[in-house]
């Protein structure tokens, strides 16, 4: 049994030696085609990528180029190597593209949020910090990545949505801005003009309200019981809810102040005495 084992030994040992001695410099070479290809590959994607940011491109997508040329490039070096060695490298090309094809199927769904990803990085409708609106939901854009885009609306909540849902969509972009609507009712004895310049006022008295585009105010509507009174101004994104808070009590402060009454609904009601006799 041990004698077996010796020779077994000895002849793996001894076909492992012809091998070297036969096939080592081509696995030298392989070796240093291997390395030499990994070290470039590197060089080359750190290159790609400085020159994009050179050219103000955006990260994302030169984060995405610089690391699909590594890799591309390394795969290059591979087949080299192993052609090197001797080994035929159709079989690997064949399974290669065969393995892609049903990753590809598998993956439908992510690769076309990945496409739609680059074709927002590339046509750049919306970028980081600007609100915007699509298939009702809207939100302050947080990040933008390959597969998804991060929205977080008034309430700190974020919101995703994969890219492929942005693509050939009908966005509506406020950039860092949002607009917030309100309304009011005065009586109808008290005068318009008035209630709108102290409305007017007020908005100009707040700082997140942006002064460009300026704040709206006027007649909206003849109510039954009231003159309705609008106003629309633009607030950043992040401050919404803070500031509409703000600025309805700040508008009914003011309003309180110059006497301008805000009616509750009534109805009034007229009785006929001779019908009531009758």
């Amino acid at each position: 049994m041990i004698e077996s084992e010796i020779k077994e030994f000895e002849r793996m040992y001894a076909m492992v030696m012809e091998y070297l001695v036969t096939y080592s410099f081509q696995v030298v070479a392989a070796l240093f085609i291997l390395l030499i290809g990994i070290w470039i590959a590197q060089k080359l994607s750190k290159f790609i990528f400085k020159l994009m940011q050179k050219h103000k491109i955006d990260i994302t997508l030169s984060t995405f180029v610089s690391n699909v040329v590594k890799a591309l490039f390394i795969t290059m070096v591979v087949i080299i190597a192993l052609g090197k060695l001797g080994v035929s490298v159709t079989p690997f090309v064949a399974a290669i593209g065969a393995a892609s094809l049903g990753a590809g199927l598998a993956l439908q769904g992510m690769l076309s949020n990945y496409g739609a990803g680059l074709a927002i990085i590339a046509t750049r409708p919306f970028k980081v910090g600007d609100t915007i609106q699509v298939n009702d939901v809207s939100g302050l854009v947080k990040s933008i990545e390959l597969g998804v885009t991060i929205l977080c609306n008034e309430d700190n909540v974020e919101i995703t949505v994969p890219n492929k849902h942005l693509v050939g969509e009908v966005i509506n972009n406020s950039f860092e801005y949002s607009l917030v609507e309100g309304e009011v009712g005065i009586a109808y004895d008290n005068d318009p003009h008035k209630a709108i310049s102290v409305i007017a006022q007020v908005l100009g008295n707040i700082t997140a309200v942006t002064q460009t585009p300026r704040a709206q105010v006027g007649v909206d509507n003849f109510a039954d019981s009231s003159i309705s009174i609008s106003y629309r101004y633009w607030v950043p994104t992040t401050d919404l809810i803070a500031t509409k808070l703000q600025v309805n009590l700040a508008v009914f402060d003011a309003l309180k102040v110059e006497k301008i009454e805000i009616p509750f609904p009534q109805r009034i009601v007229t009785i006929n005495k001779n019908e009531q006799e009758d």
